[in-house]
């Protein structure tokens, strides 16, 4: 079940976005203001609403943390929030000062990309502020952008109904039509999807349009094998374009927001079709969930934001109620430290652990040494585009070591204790 809690209504024209951190929503609308409610009681904060854009705001998103919120505008700008203060930290301006419809954060916070109406896309510093890359679509506006999950490409939407594909350095890896009408939102599950004969991971995207359709793809990206972009599926149910459409923090479940007033939640696994809103009366604009609870917040061009809150009894929930049994590391399976090491940005260990059938125990007394000397992995860090050189000149050993590789993967300069403690640190305390 699923019932509504509160209804926001604050803003004086159409909401554009919302968005959630682990303690908060944002929202953002026409009336060029910013506001921010606490998820203990939907409170709008004392500092709240915050203002400095001089036309309508488009998009806001919080950055992973949930300190720093970014919101972007048609005034050709997109700025950077303090969230505890409401106090602006950056101004950064489009290099063509063309009007400036979506902003996203990578997954480890150091980037920022912005999208604008005249097709360029700006991939920021968000640390310095400064420009990092900047790169552009042949058509039409950029309406939608998601990073995936590891942060090594990022999806972009046009309104000519293009997705196009890009690498942490912004080139452009794909481009194709996906809406023939345009595209209007885009996003990545931050679950995994495991290839039981390869065992490859994939993430699932969703994007919707104004074709009234959203679809399902599979996307997979190593340095090593390159990018794959497969279509899946398309889900049925709205009459009128989709505005909006956004996966669950589990991946179980992916909303969406359309012209006919309407918001449907469907079940990611069976297709299904788990839940109609007919709440709003006018267009759904934007919709999210929460990152730590079973939050649900949708917009409308009628001004107002409603929350929505699930039963824990729905078919989701009880999945995701079997993987809570296994929140403990020593009872994971071997697929489970697969979903992991992918959560933690390590894809390309997969199928070397598989092989050496490393489960939550073994994952746990793992050593250096073992790494090295067990399984394989070299253990030595280069900078790495040599390492890509080197691979692509066919040359099959350690450049420390002079030893064969037994695997031409290449893996984030992070060791997988680190990853470990990191983890038992959140989810133990």
């Amino acid at each position: 079940m699923v019932k509504l809690i509160h209804t926001l209504a604050d803003h004086g024209d159409d909401v554009n976005c919302c968005a959630f951190s682990s303690s908060l929503l944002a929202t953002c609308s026409l009336d060029k203001t910013i506001r921010l409610y606490s998820l203990s009681d939907f409170t709008e904060l004392p500092h709240s609403p915050l203002k400095l854009h001089t036309y309508a705001v488009h998009c806001c998103c919080f950055s992973p943390s949930g300190h720093i919120l970014a919101s972007c505008s048609t005034d050709g700008t997109t700025v950077l929030w303090n969230t505890q203060n409401g106090e602006p930290l950056a101004v950064m301006e489009q290099p063509s000062g063309s009007p400036v419809r979506v902003c996203q954060f990578s997954p480890d916070s150091t980037c920022l990309v912005s999208g604008a109406a005249d097709g360029t896309v700006v991939l920021w510093n968000a640390q310095s502020y400064k420009l990092y890359r900047c790169g552009s679509v042949k058509d039409g506006s950029l309406v939608a952008c998601a990073f995936s999950p590891d942060g090594n490409l990022f999806v972009t939407g046009s309104s000519c109904g293009d997705l196009t594909v890009w690498d942490d350095k912004m080139r452009c890896l794909h481009s194709e039509k996906a809406h023939d009408l345009g595209i209007t939102c885009c996003d990545f599950s931050s679950q995994p999807v495991s290839d039981g004969e390869q065992g490859l991971q994939y993430f699932r995207l969703a994007s919707c349009g104004q074709d009234c359709q959203i679809k399902i793809w599979v996307v997979s990206f190593t340095h090593i094998l390159g990018f794959e972009l497969k279509y899946k599926t398309t889900l049925s149910g709205h009459c009128a374009p989709v505005l909006a459409c956004a996966f669950s923090h589990n991946g179980q479940m992916l909303v969406s927001g359309s012209v006919d007033k309407s918001v449907i939640v469907y079940d990611t696994n069976t297709e299904n079709i788990l839940h109609t809103l007919t709440q709003h009366t006018r267009y759904v604009t934007t919709c999210a969930f929460a990152p730590n609870i079973l939050l649900l917040a949708t917009g409308s061009m009628d001004k107002t934001v409603n929350i929505w809150q699930f039963d824990l009894e729905t078919p989701c929930q009880a999945r995701s109620t079997e993987d809570e049994a296994k929140q403990f590391p020593e009872d994971w399976s071997e697929d489970d430290v697969s979903v992991w090491l992918c959560a933690q940005g390590l894809n390309d260990l997969v199928g070397i652990f598989k092989m050496n059938n490393i489960d939550g125990r073994e994952l746990l007394n793992l050593t250096k040494e073992s790494l090295a000397d067990d399984l394989k992995i070299d253990g030595y860090s280069y900078e790495k585009e040599a390492m890509e050189n080197w691979i692509s000149k066919k040359k099959r050993t350690s450049p420390m070591t002079n030893l064969v590789l037994p695997s031409v993967v290449l893996t984030p300069n992070r060791t997988l204790k680190m990853a470990i403690s990191r983890w038992l640190e959140t989810h133990q305390k």
